[in-house]
């Protein structure tokens, strides 16, 4: 008897036993994938990670279907790893799974396939089995998995279909296609032979019958004196009221030359860098500090102000680890950061680098995967996402964390529901790799860490080149609305400084954390305001779609013309979003570009580069975004950063609005002034004296660190205690609500810590689902493992009991 332990990627805690004849026992090595029969009909992509020979006493083992590969395409390290994560983060191994593996990899009776469209086939080339699919796909656009087995008669065919993959006939149904080429901005400038002022002259003689060519040349002189910034040949014909083909006269007679911009991106063409990378005295400093630390500790964490330079002792230590054959994996929170950073990375490692994130489409995903299976030359650093932590390295030597701090390394649905940054540090001692912390504004458990010797600590406190932090002027809304000095949600400080920084070509950048136009439309009359119908929110109103929608769920309907309580047309709309402001700079400044970033603007593939492109090449004078500007984003020519109102993070339900609101405000203004020139950053509050503004202000992170930490130690909060969140959802209020208690109660009962519920949260419906938290404070004496183990008891128990079986239970352990 010979078996085989695998996990499907279903979200089901235990692992399965099936059946296999003796040669494909000896065949098998844990780490590949079968394909094996689950429940009636189904068919899934399972993982092997055992071979034994114990039959399970429970039930009938099945046959598995087929072996899914040659090799195994995950190593013993990640499996450890993932039964880790599932462990300490209390949800299924097969959510893990399912997580972790490009959807490409995990086929299943349910995948849609489709094929390319515009797209030649050979059909001489095909098999038999190959044709019948095909055609098949000729006659109707999207098959089954199911689908496929009948038409072939035979259980067999997944390689059928993964061979049709690749050769690039079949498409798996997840795709989009999008294909994002920045255009190339043609721009020009004067002849350097005309750049003196004898060569002036001569350039007027030259000119002296054709007027039309005189004319383009003396606007292109009153423009360049007006931008200070390059020219483009389209600006230039509009200005002058003339056509480019009198610009390529000019071009011809060597008076104009033309010249392109344009960033690449995935492919790297050009040449590597090959002038050493110069540190500044700090950085060498820090990084000298940074390697000292590693010789004691696997963790450090490297505390640099914005725009210090934090970067460039990265790609000094990713060279170390590069030399000693090692690969490397560069964390970072958002995708939008991955788009400038390959960029940097690629001028030095050239074609080393990969990329790994959500947006990335099924076929480069699974590229990436092989290539750091292989230990390939093309994938020794990766840069990713949190998601890129599940690829299968063979020889990991270093991890960086950049902006550790960030949210949004926590993934908070579907489970697993993981911190990127404490899987990574334990991923990396099972690697016996190193882990480098990077932040500006580090979070408090880190610090909390350093501090306490658990990890090494490296400060930076100077910018890199010596630039001055920018200034921060705080306006005060309270008094600037009594004086009637506001021109909408802009008050004359800020308006009288965009006014500045754009007459002098400089680029602003405006932060407002709400994307859409309002978030609220009342009826004067009666005060009515439009609800979502199937969650707890007021509908935000977008206003180029002239709609409302919930950022819950999605839910739109159109923009109502009267009130729907009394029917009266007096509508009006309170608070205001991205949307709002880049309408009201249109107003007030009519001549400027204006662009916005924020979920909106940015679906797509590439959504990100193309308004980043602009953005560096100079397009757009003014970026009104939410918090994706706040993260490491680097542009030389930004001298303004304004916050439009400080306040709304400050007031949020959250342990952490202080702690979030420091390191957002910070970052914000980091990314003033970074080229030569001190920059400024108005914050605008109703709050100026408000203690973490004023931290903000004064640059004081051990401040607000300290004052922080005093209140989480007397409020039982991390990191003096650690946190478990239970949501409880259903759609049955009351059924709901005595789960909730009944489950409450127990908890109470047997853990001797504080419980706190069940609590109605702000959003209390999302989708039709009534939702309770109740939240487990874990003191740090206690054993977690233990306390885990016995709240796992509790809601197993919970699930037995009939009634309240319909109860969705989601754990999150350390949710902030």
């Amino acid at each position: 008897m010979y078996f085989v332990e695998v996990i499907l990627p279903l979200s089901l805690a235990k692992t399965f036993t099936y059946s296999v004849s003796e040669t494909e026992f000896h065949y098998i090595k844990i780490g590949m994938r079968v394909a094996v029969p689950f429940g009636k009909s189904k068919i899934y992509t399972a993982l092997v990670i055992e071979i034994h020979q114990n039959k399970p006493a429970l039930y009938e083992a099945k046959e598995i279907h087929q072996i899914l590969d040659e090799r195994p395409i995950v190593t013993p390290i990640q499996i450890a790893h993932w039964q880790w994560i599932a462990s300490y983060y209390m949800c299924a191994i097969g959510d893990v799974y399912r997580g972790a593996m490009p959807s490409a990899l995990l086929l299943e009776s349910e995948t849609l396939i489709s094929q390319k469209t515009d797209l030649f086939v050979d059909t001489s080339l095909l098999s038999d089995d190959e044709f019948l699919i095909y055609e098949a796909l000729q006659q109707q656009n999207s098959l089954k998995v199911q689908d496929i087995i009948a038409i072939l008669n035979k259980k067999n065919i997944f390689p059928v279909i993964q061979k049709l993959i690749d050769k690039n006939i079949l498409i798996l149904h997840e795709e989009i296609q999008e294909s994002y080429k920045p255009k190339l901005v043609r721009y020009i400038r004067l002849h350097p032979k005309y750049n003196s002022n004898q060569g002036l002259s001569e350039l007027l003689e030259i000119l002296k019958s054709a007027n039309k060519q005189k004319e383009i040349v003396m606007r292109y002189f009153q423009l360049s004196a007006a931008e200070k910034k390059p020219i483009t040949v389209k600006k230039l014909v509009e200005e002058a009221n003339s056509s480019s083909a009198i610009v390529k006269a000019l071009i011809e007679k060597e008076i104009f030359e033309d010249y392109f911009l344009q960033e690449d991106r995935v492919n790297f063409k050009g040449k590597i860098n090959e002038k050493e990378l110069e540190l500044s005295e700090a950085q060498q400093n820090a990084f000298v500090a940074i390697k000292d630390s590693f010789i004691q500790k696997e963790v450090c964490l490297l505390h640099g102000v914005t725009s210090s330079g934090k970067t460039e002792i990265y790609i000094k230590l990713i060279e170390e680890y590069l030399a000693s054959g090692k690969q490397i994996l560069y964390l970072l929170p958002e995708i939008a950061l991955t788009t400038q950073l390959v960029g940097r990375l690629r001028a030095y490692f050239g074609n080393k680098v990969a990329v790994f994130h959500s947006k990335y489409n099924n076929n480069e995903r699974i590229e990436v995967w092989n290539q750091v299976l292989q230990n390939s030359e093309k994938a020794q650093v990766v840069i990713g996402a949190r998601s890129s932590l599940f690829l299968p390295f063979d020889n990991l030597g270093f991890i960086i964390v950049d902006e550790e701090h960030e949210q949004t390394f926590k993934q908070v649905d579907p489970a697993p529901r993981y911190h990127a940054r404490d899987a990574a540090i334990v991923l990396a001692h099972s690697h016996k790799a190193k882990v480098l912390l990077g932040s500006a504004t580090p979070s408090l458990e880190t610090y909390f860490n350093a501090t306490s010797e658990k990890f090494g600590l490296v400060e930076v406190s100077k910018r890199y080149g010596n630039v001055m932090m920018p200034i921060i002027e705080l306006v005060d809304l309270k008094d600037k609305y009594f004086r009637k000095k506001m021109t909408g949600h802009f008050s004359d400080v800020l308006i009288a400084e965009i006014t500045t920084a754009l007459s002098l070509g400089e680029q602003v950048i405006l932060f407002q954390n709400r994307r859409g136009y309002s978030p609220i439309v009342e009826c004067i009359t009666c005060g009515h305001v439009p609800q979502c119908q199937q969650c707890d929110v007021s509908l935000t109103y977008h206003k180029h779609k002239n709609q409302l929608r919930c950022h819950y769920c999605g839910y739109t309907m159109a923009k109502p013309t009267n009130c729907h309580a009394c029917s009266s047309i007096d509508l009006t709309t309170k608070g205001f979003g991205t949307e709002q402001i880049e309408q009201e700079l249109l107003s007030i400044f009519p001549s400027s570009k204006i662009g916005r970033m924020d979920q909106d603007t940015t679906r797509g593939k590439f959504g990100f580069e193309k308004i980043i492109d602009s953005f560096k090449n100079r397009e757009i004078d003014i970026l009104v975004g939410t918090q994706m500007l706040a993260k490491g984003l680097d542009f030389d020519n930004v001298s303004l950063v304004g916050v439009m109102n400080a306040d709304n993070m400050l007031y949020h339900p959250d342990f952490r609005a202080f702690e979030r609101s420091f390191q957002m405000l910070t970052q914000v203004a980091g990314r003033a002034g970074r080229a030569e020139k001190q920059g400024k950053v108005i914050i605008q509050t109703y709050n100026p004296n408000h203690n973490t503004i004023q931290q903000v202000a004064n640059n004081d992170y051990v401040g607000m660190y300290k004052e922080q930490l005093y209140d989480r130690q007397i409020y039982k909060y991390p990191p003096y205690f650690r946190i478990i969140k239970l949501t409880l959802k259903q759609r049955d209020y009351d059924k709901l609500k005595e789960g909730a208690m009944w489950l409450y109660q127990v908890m109470s009962q047997n853990l001797n810590m504080p419980v706190l519920g069940p609590e109605e949260p702000l959003i209390s419906r999302i989708r039709n689902e009534y939702i309770r938290t109740i939240i487990i404070k874990i003191p740090q004496n206690t054993s977690i493992g233990a306390t885990k183990i016995t709240i796992q008891k509790m809601l197993n128990s919970f699930e037995a009991v009939a009634q309240y079986r319909a109860i969705k239970v989601m754990l999150n352990v350390d949710f902030y």
